[in-house]
């Protein structure tokens, strides 16, 4: 059974947070950074890490550990900055996000992906566009959208904006 919305055969950058292996389609990713600088901005939930000059733009940078509710992402040689191009209230704005580690590009068939599981009303998968499997592993597929669609990453963008 395919996911609604997965018609065709998709690319998809997948990293990992912790133990998990999640993807986010590469036509969403602008680039991968090594770890730099981040410039803490005060009064931003803790998720909001802060922001990096990417050749004199100014990126808010989110640790989806946090956004997740996993502990906070650790500094390691293999930390580093996906940066994406995400849609928010119809305009695009670019975002770093901080992953432990960027594995590999896959291509994964619309039939090899499960829907998203269905964990009661109380928790929110709308984030999650459905599940693959690489080899015996499972890999939840983002829609990096509604990742950072919330109001709390909104309103970040908004105070950085002004």
């Amino acid at each position: 059974m395919s996911v609604a919305g997965i018609t065709e055969t998709v690319q998809y950058l997948t990293f990992k947070l912790g133990d998990e292996i999640f993807a986010i389609d590469v036509s969403k990713i602008r680039e991968i950074l090594e770890l730099t600088s981040i410039t803490k901005v005060p009064q931003t939930p803790e998720f909001m890490r802060g922001v990096i000059n990417l050749r004199g733009s100014v990126v808010p940078v989110i640790d989806l550990r946090l956004n997740f509710g996993m502990a906070c992402t650790e500094q390691t040689v293999n930390t580093c900055i996906i940066v994406v191009e995400v849609s928010l209230d119809d305009e695009i704005v670019v975002l770093g996000a901080l992953a432990d580690s960027v594995q590999e590009v896959v291509e994964m068939e619309p039939d090899k992906i499960e829907p998203a599981p269905h964990l009661g009303t109380k928790l929110n998968t709308e984030f999650i566009k459905g599940m693959g499997k690489i080899d015996n592993d499972f890999v939840m597929i983002l829609d990096i959208d509604k990742v950072f669609a919330s109001d709390d990453i909104a309103a970040v963008q908004g105070s950085l904006s002004k």
